[in-house]
């Protein structure tokens, strides 16, 4: 799912953009915030597909997952970065940055741009104020490792537009 999310229209109260960068994290993953079972804080995580699993990176910013499989198989994909074209005068409010290939570009200046915290964990995507939208036309993606991760680096689950100057680093080959 992490690929196919790349392209697609995500929207916070008619906030947001394109999806331009995504990473994939399973249950049987050590890289993965669900590798160990199911927890208080993960918890949305091994619920059913489409819900917004958001969490406090390194204590500093949120980040948020689409939850991705069935409910008791804990898998979801990262938000990474996506192109703004909805409600930029907000982002630049809540991003304080003149420049706007910042605003979105790294999982946590992606949600502060959204206004996305702690009180979305959980929250249905299929339901105001959010909205998900399939590309017009499917994005040509390419595949390579992970970034910001200790363990697992391997592993070639991260997904993003290709010739995109949105991202939050440039490719890196898998």
């Amino acid at each position: 799912m992490a690929r196919e999310l790349v392209g697609w229209t995500f929207l916070v109260d008619g906030v947001g953009g394109a999806l331009v960068e995504t990473e994939a994290y399973a249950q049987d993953d050590p890289a993965s915030h669900s590798f160990g079972g199911p927890t208080r804080r993960n918890a949305v995580m091994f619920g059913p597909p489409g819900h917004l699993y958001v969490y406090r990176s390194y204590g500093i910013h949120w980040c948020a997952n689409v939850v991705c499989e069935r409910p008791g198989r804990g898998a979801g994909v990262l938000l990474r970065a996506l192109e703004p074209t909805h409600g930029l005068d907000r982002m630049r409010l809540r991003r304080s940055v003149a420049d706007d290939r910042l605003l979105c570009a790294g999982p946590g200046r992606l949600t502060q741009a959204l206004g996305l915290t702690g009180e979305d964990d959980g929250a249905d995507l299929s339901r105001p104020p959010f909205e998900l939208r399939p590309a017009p036309t499917p994005a040509v993606v390419e595949r390579t490792t992970r970034i910001g991760i200790s363990r697992a680096i391997e592993q070639p689950w991260r997904y993003v537009e290709a010739g995109t100057s949105w991202s939050s680093r440039r490719r890196r080959a898998a």
